[in-house]
């Protein structure tokens, strides 16, 4: 890394040329190719996705996503002549669209659509395809369609899963959000506007690097058009952190007397090599996804990925070479006192509260602990699936059409289960009437549809209607009892099989695959993390107490969103409705938590392993390792805390999951962790947190994160020891 960063320090006008050159060629070259965004959601195995396999096959014009087209009289009932005309004109102008299949009549049929008042009716409009697979902007044509008939005497509702996909607002510029608090931080950290703009300018360049490739990607890969956003929003926590901790210690060389090639030299030695051991693990954990088996999630991993790797690259090449042609001029244009970590006061105050913790470390150990089991208590309540359009804002029609078919017809009419009913050569559909009649006698069902058998034959329809909402657990308990119970009972000696199918399963289905996968995706990810530590500090104790340390910060973040989003807790503030946790929140919140938060585990026992090396006494180099970073960590996580906490101004209930739980985390673990219980725990194990056997110590390469080789194992000289009071830094 010295050699390396040395290069870039020589040729630093070459290096920003070169990082120029990207950032303009690859742009240019993502606006002539252009971007091609697309989610392919595939369930392989699952009753939903095989129900959905078999009317794509037998019958195409029936597999593709519905919607809700919702009516309620202003005036009278639905079945007014004037009202009925002005229905039958909605319905007749949606069929005609080219990428509508069917439109049923409301009117027609063995069951009426329309409530018991008659005010309120739907009819169900079937696309050609999946939404996600189909245009957007003419899928959102279809809607603005619906909508455009709504009048005086009669209101039109779109709504469903399919509609809300198309119809969700652009999220509001959290980037720019995150970028100005970003600013405020780093200001206040370094005192200096020069020293401010690093960071920023270093991170927006390489995001937008990363972001151009990603756009390319897309045109090979299945990448979702929300991937992008979130990726922007990790790259700005971690490409900002990065810099600050670059930044940070070459000015702290500057300010030693160090010339400004040397100061470059040990940033890009010290702070750069835990750049790029903690860039590696925040990739580690976003690629360990695949292990999911959920192609659903693989662009969005491979998206994150690429932004952290530009960024990471930046922080070791750009950084330097850009900091050396900035020299001493880094401190230029101060505005009052700076309280960034070369602040010897602030250095000091971070060493009393260190010996402090160091003094009563069992107490310090309880404390921590206490808090941080309080926080994730929750979390044992946790209930995956999937919030229905019932948390939509108030006002936008996917809510509208939620509430009118709540109110006249009940929840379950939002989210029906499609059964699908394959059907050997020569079986009579009456072997599915045994069935029906079961599911009508099942209390958490509302209504079922007569047995609709198709033209060839081989396959039918029925649909079920639960008595309580798609988000509900009681839907879920009913789902596993048609398929384990309903559906196997009713068929016995029939030759049928019946697959349940529909929006909901769906969701449901996603979140049972995910979660018998958490056990390998969260094993593989610790297991990778926990030998590169051991790699870098020779250590056992270090690398698990770093695992359970992350464990325990992901954990709080669970346990707050559960406290907030499935109980309810401030909810009004968010104008969010209890529900279900989102099937993929854990498995994407682990991959970046896990990786974040070994960020500052990395740079701050990086620098006591540092200080270990130097000095043998483990109480002092807990002490100078917490007074050195103590307050960059601080500002760090101060930065990524407003940028994701930018995520809840969006209004939409999954963005807002990602921005507490994130915020939270981070949080949690740049204070309680890192600040407490870490420094406790390293002053409880003394030297054993340094305890290496030497059959691992032969067989593991040897990285070092704090430049120049490992100092060989020794005794320590005669002289204090680490169960000595702490020394004042």
């Amino acid at each position: 890394m010295a050699t390396f960063t040395r290069w870039c320090y020589q040729h630093r006008k070459l290096v920003v040329l070169i990082w120029i050159g990207m950032f303009l060629g690859l742009g240019v070259a993502g606006q002539v190719k252009g971007s091609q965004y697309s989610a392919n959601f595939d369930l392989p195995g699952t009753d939903s996705i095989r129900a959905l396999e078999i009317l794509q096959e037998r019958a195409p014009a029936a597999s593709g996503d519905t919607a809700d087209v919702v009516f309620a009289a202003k005036v009278g009932t639905l079945n007014d002549p004037e009202i009925k005309s002005q229905i039958e004109a909605t319905l007749a102008a949606l069929e005609a669209d080219p990428l509508v299949t069917s439109v049923t009549d409301p009117y027609a049929g063995p069951q009426p659509a329309i409530s018991p008042d008659g005010v309120i009716g739907f009819s169900t409009l079937t696309f050609d395809g999946l939404v996600q697979e189909l245009p957007l902007e003419e899928v959102k044509a279809v809607v603005d369609l619906g909508k455009s008939f709504d009048s005086p005497t009669l209101q039109v509702e779109m709504g469903g899963t399919a509609v809300q996909f198309v119809t969700q607002p652009p999220p509001p510029a959290s980037e720019l959000i995150g970028i100005g608090f970003a600013a405020v931080v780093l200001f206040f950290t370094f005192g200096s506007l020069v020293a401010m703009s690093m960071p920023l300018v270093v991170a927006l360049l390489s995001i937008g690097t990363g972001l151009s490739v990603v756009a390319l990607i897309t045109n090979v890969m299945d990448v979702p058009d929300w991937a992008p956003i979130l990726a922007t929003l990790i790259g700005l926590g971690v490409g900002i952190d990065y810099a600050l901790f670059v930044v940070t210690r070459f000015r702290s060389g500057l300010h030693s007397g160090l010339s400004v090639e040397e100061a470059v030299v040990e940033a890009g030695d010290t702070s750069g090599r835990a750049v790029v051991f903690a860039g590696m693990i925040v990739v580690v954990s976003f690629l360990g996804m695949f292990l999911l088996g959920v192609s659903f999630l693989y662009g969005v991993a491979v998206t994150s990925a690429i932004v952290v790797t530009f960024t990471m690259f930046a922080a070791i090449t750009l950084l330097p070479a850009a900091l050396g042609m900035i020299g001493p001029r880094i401190d230029r244009f101060r505005l009052g006192r700076s309280i960034s970590s070369t602040d010897h006061a602030g250095e000091k105050g971070w060493a009393r509260w260190s010996q402090m913790i160091q003094r009563r470390p069992v107490a310090g150990a309880l404390v921590g602990l206490g808090i941080i089991l309080a926080l994730c208590a929750p979390a044992l309540d946790l209930r995956l699936g999937s919030s229905d359009t019932g948390n939509d804002p108030e006002g936008r029609t996917t809510r509208e059409a939620y509430d009118l078919l709540a109110e006249g017809f009940g929840p379950g009419f939002n989210g029906p289960f499609l059964l699908v009913a394959d059907l050997p050569p020569g079986t009579d559909p009456a072997v599915l009437d045994p069935l029906v009649a079961a599911l009508e006698a099942d209390p958490g069902v509302a209504s079922v549809t007569p047995v609709t058998v198709l033209p060839s034959g081989d396959t039918a329809l029925i649909t079920v209607y639960a008595t309580s909402s798609p988000q509900d657990e009681a839907t879920t308990d009913l789902l596993d009892r048609m398929r384990e119970d309903i559906v196997p009972a009713a068929l016995t000696g029939t030759a049928a099989a019946v697959y349940v199918g529909g929006s909901t399963a769906i969701f449901a289905d996603f979140g049972q695959v995910l979660t018998s996968k958490l056990p390998l995706f969260f094993g593989v990810v610790v297991l990778i993390s926990c030998l590169l530590l051991m790699m870098v500090f020779r250590s056992i104790v270090v690398p698990i107490k770093a695992a359970v340390m992350n464990l325990l910060s992901i954990g709080a973040a669970f346990g707050i969103i559960v406290a907030v989003f499935q109980w309810g807790w401030g909810a009004d503030l968010l104008g969010i409705q209890p529900g279900p946790i989102e099937s993929f929140l854990p498995v994407m919140l682990f991959a970046i938590l896990f990786g974040l938060s070994m960020d500052y585990e990395v740079f701050l026992v990086s620098r006591i392993h540092e200080e270990w090396i130097k000095t043998r006494d483990n109480s002092l180099a807990v002490t100078q390792g917490l007074a050195t970073t103590g307050r960059v960590i601080t500002a760090a996580a101060l930065i990524m805390f407003v940028v994701f906490g930018s995520f809840v101004l969006g209004g939409e209930r999954v963005i807002q999951l990602f921005g507490i739980g994130l915020a939270a985390a981070v949080l949690v673990d740049a204070t309680v962790i890192r600040s407490l219980l870490v420094p406790s725990l390293m002053q409880l194990f003394g030297k054993a947190n340094w305890w290496f056997p030497d059959w691992l110590d032969r067989i593991l390469p040897n990285l070092s994160i704090e430049g120049g080789q490992h100092m060989p194992e020794a005794e320590p000289e005669p002289g204090p020891d680490s169960d000595r009071e702490p020394v004042t830094v």
